[in-house]
């Protein structure tokens, strides 16, 4: 890696996303392109929120400068960006099974606000932010991906509030207040994942995987350190400002794919019993799921396993052409390495599945 005297500045931080960038913020990745140089930071510096234990954090990043405080506090955001002119800000801050729907706008719309009004007035050189698949929605044609080009059809108040996030990331652009890129990654898996992620190995274990319809629609996932390394190009690629990328493996997987894929992994190379059933629905299921999840959320709630039930009839896949031709992005690792990552990790760190 080349060396790079510049600041990092981390926002999402020890999450799952965050936890691996962070990892090849301090390591090469190994996927980086052949001939040129990974950008090394002479310092990086981590929003943290209160109450987050810190002594492991310093233990594995005893370099890490730590700022503790919420985006949603415009005071903490400002504190971050502190002495951080001519910076590179990784905003991966969000959330996406809230509460209450009041949180997805204040969290992800207002928060991002604050941290580029924080950016702008340091001096900040470029915000590389993580968006979604939301704000394109599902495709109307399932034989088509998205691209860049794709209108905006935002799925959801989650998918208004990145829609409204990225407009306001653009603006911010183009108005000179700092350089921004944002990037669109879909369905994270691998290492360093949150519990939701090996309840659904635990559900494919017990039979009771949900498959909607024929399970033949295809979902676009991005490997967490294939975001990573989109992460690392957007920050040091000179003409991704401005610009926004879709970033994910390198093609979709059908539900069936993902499913049979993580099914024969857990059985045949990591010894372990399976139940070989699935918990059949109609398609119907998820437009029924669609209509209740609207209702609660227009009072202002929200309920993650209606939702999730909502989204699965879906196809949500994107194309990564852009990427690879303005940033030299290649996705190296796809579901079969990935999801066998996932689940060492997941049984390397005690978690059940």
């Amino acid at each position: 890696m080349s060396d790079h005297p510049s600041l990092a500045v981390v926002t999402g931080f020890p999450g799952w996303l965050g936890n691996r960038l962070m990892h090849f913020l301090h390591e090469p990745h190994p996927d980086y392109p052949e001939g040129r140089s990974q950008p090394r930071f002479g310092r990086v510096r981590a929003l943290v929120l209160p109450g987050t234990p810190v002594e492991p954090i310093r233990k594995r990043y005893p370099d890490l400068e730590i700022v503790e405080g919420d985006v949603r506090d415009p005071s903490a955001v400002g504190r971050l960006c502190a002495g951080a002119g001519g910076a590179t800000v990784f905003h991966l801050a969000g959330i996406i099974h809230p509460r209450r729907i009041d949180d997805l706008f204040d969290i992800n719309t207002r928060g991002t606000r604050h941290l580029l009004a924080a950016a702008s007035a340091a001096g900040v050189r470029r915000v590389v932010a993580t968006s979604s698949n939301s704000p394109a929605g599902a495709s109307r044609d399932p034989a088509t991906r998205f691209d860049e080009s794709s209108p905006p059809n935002p799925y959801m108040a989650y998918g208004r509030s990145k829609q409204l996030m990225e407009d306001d990331l653009q603006a911010a652009n183009d108005s000179g207040a700092v350089e921004t890129t944002i990037l669109r990654p879909c369905w994270f898996y691998g290492p360093e994942q949150p519990p939701r992620q090996s309840q659904f190995f635990q559900m494919i274990r017990q039979g009771k995987a949900p498959i909607v319809g024929d399970g033949e629609s295809r979902r676009s996932m991005s490997y967490v350190d294939n975001t990573s390394l989109g992460l690392l190009l957007a920050a040091a690629s000179p003409g991704a400002a401005g610009r926004t990328y879709w970033i994910a493996d390198e093609r979709p997987y059908s539900m069936n794919e993902i499913v049979d894929t993580v099914e024969d992994l857990i059985e045949n190379e990591f010894g372990m019993e399976v139940a070989h059933d699935r918990m059949r629905l109609p398609s119907i299921a998820s437009e029924v799921a669609l209509a209740v999840d609207a209702a609660i959320q227009r009072i202002g709630f929200y309920e993650q396993r209606i939702h999730v039930l909502s989204e699965m009839n879906k196809t949500i896949a994107c194309t990564v052409e852009r990427a690879r031709r303005e940033l030299g992005y290649e996705p190296k690792v796809e579901l079969r390495e990935g999801m066998r990552r996932s689940i060492s990790w997941c049984l390397e760190a005690g978690q059940e599945i």
